[in-house]
């Protein structure tokens, strides 16, 4: 499923180093799936194979400029690797049978082996970041790691709440999604040794862009058929996971509005109410909130090599096109 443009496209707007990067984080966290036992093997590998088109560290390596050592190799294997525990560990606080389409680590372990799957990724996450030999990048995922666990601390809060407001919303998925595309940026940043003034640019750029997925992950969680998602539509209504569209909708819809998600129960009525939705404009206003931000991140980005700044609109780009 993919999530970012591809990488010849990004090479095609003049980072060409990206490849042989992209190769090596790769590679490398084969290596470190293999290398850690039989369990990190077969059930980290499959996850860390499992995630779509490495959007975060390719955020790494552009917001890196031409800077292309071991350092920012690293960096973008630890922030993969951090997504990947997160992954884990939210399939199993969500009893999630697929991933993608494919059967999640829970589903074929165990919560036991699940949970300590992710724990063994956060942990080599650490790892590799820490050999960069750098304090300031070991607290810039350290932050992003902190924000991801309070993001789905809020999120467990507000399971089944009908009073969720877009404030409470926009602040779980800042959490929860965008901090680790800041963290990414700002990992790029500092190992292209930029100002502070220009970690902190890429860092809101890539924290605008990570809330625009957010926003329109949460669309498509309500539009997107299975064959496209890899899980049934209203996935996150079953999970009482009270998201924008839903939000939006129950402004027009009076049944909406009065809706229990827990008397929900089945895929079947989850997809009826996804129609439900989809027939106020709830969609429409979400993605438009969406290509605002992934606007104002673009626009808002502080001077930097022409090349440069063209892969990174077209990373901004690619969040936004697949949902078209």
């Amino acid at each position: 499923m993919g999530i970012a443009p591809t990488v010849e496209a990004v090479v095609a707007a003049g980072g060409a180093h990206i490849p042989p990067l992209m190769q090596a984080l790769d590679q490398r966290l084969s290596e470190l799936a293999a290398g850690h036992g039989a369990v990190l093997a077969r059930h980290g590998g499959a996850t860390i194979a499992a995630g779509g088109k490495r959007l975060r560290p390719l955020l790494v390596f552009v917001a890196a400029g031409d800077a292309a050592g071991r350092g920012v190799l690293r960096a973008g294997v630890a922030v993969e690797l951090v997504h990947s525990a997160t992954l884990v560990h939210d399939d199993v606080l969500d009893a999630a049978e697929l991933r993608r389409g494919r059967p999640t680590v829970v589903a074929s372990a165990g919560r036991g082996i699940a949970t300590a799957t992710g724990d063994l990724l956060f942990s080599r996450a650490f790892a590799e970041i820490t050999a960069n030999g750098r304090a300031d990048e070991v607290r810039v995922l350290s932050a992003a790691s902190s924000a991801l666990a309070r993001g789905e601390l809020l999120q467990r809060a507000d399971a089944f709440d009908p009073e969720v407001t877009i404030e409470r919303y926009l602040e779980r998925c800042e959490y929860k999604t965008a901090r680790l595309f800041e963290g990414a940026c700002e990992l790029g940043a500092l190992e292209a040794s930029a100002s502070a003034e220009q970690v902190a640019s890429l860092g809101v750029f890539g924290r605008r862009i990570g809330l625009a997925f957010q926003l329109l992950d949460d669309v498509l969680d309500v539009s997107g058929p299975v064959e496209r998602t890899g899980k049934a539509r209203g996935t996150d209504l079953l999970d009482g996971t009270v998201t924008l569209p839903l939000i939006l909708a129950r402004e027009e819809d009076p049944e909406l509005a009065e809706l229990d998600l827990r008397e929900l129960g089945t895929p079947d009525r989850a997809a009826a109410v996804c129609d439900r939705i989809a027939a106020t404009g709830a969609l429409r206003e979400a993605k438009e909130r969406a290509l605002k931000i992934v606007a104002e991140a673009k626009r808002e980005l502080p001077a930097l090599p022409e090349r440069q700044r063209k892969a990174l609109d077209l990373v901004a780009d690619g969040v936004v096109e697949r949902y078209a």
